[in-house]
């Protein structure tokens, strides 16, 4: 067993783990955050999207270990204390850029990872970025929509796939 302490949506947390254990499976297992989903087991469909010291990671592609010190923030995090949505979040709402819900944690953690290195991507740099993320419901046309207004954008002009 590893002893690590990392920083999650801003609280310290510790635990003991498996050498093995990936973080997708100690944020879940280990404490309780299940919004970060497993969808694949692959690394493939993105719902396990989550940030790590601020770089959009695959928490199926690292270790818990690996995390050890570092800052992550999860879906849960994205919400002010009150539980008001962050802007992300309430585009995705307003366009309806959710169906299911099972991809859209990793969606938003994306989404909010591509807005800080490019506050204002076009159409076709949204639908790049998210090429590591799979929906199976919305077929991304209000996931681009979602986008494009949380970052200030007319959505009138994004195309219909």
């Amino acid at each position: 067993m590893v002893d690590i302490t990392l920083s999650v949506n801003g609280v310290s947390r510790s635990g003991s783990v498996e050498g093995r254990t990936l973080l997708v499976d100690f944020l879940r297992d280990g404490l309780g955050l299940t919004g970060t989903h497993v969808g694949c087991d692959t690394s493939q469909c993105g719902a396990c999207v989550v940030h790590v010291d601020g770089v959009a990671v695959k928490a199926c592609t690292i270790l818990a270990a690996e995390a050890d010190g570092a800052e992550v923030s999860t879906i849960e995090g994205q919400a002010a204390p009150d539980g008001t949505l962050n802007a992300i979040q309430q585009a995705f709402q307003d366009h309806h850029g959710l169906q299911c819900g099972f991809c859209t944690p990793g969606m938003v953690m994306s989404a909010a990872a591509l807005l800080k290195e490019n506050p204002q991507p076009t159409e076709g740099e949204i639908r790049d970025y998210l090429e590591g993320n799979i929906c199976r419901c919305t077929g991304y046309h209000n996931i681009v929509k979602a986008i494009m207004a949380a970052s200030g954008q007319d959505v009138g002009a994004v195309a219909a796939e």
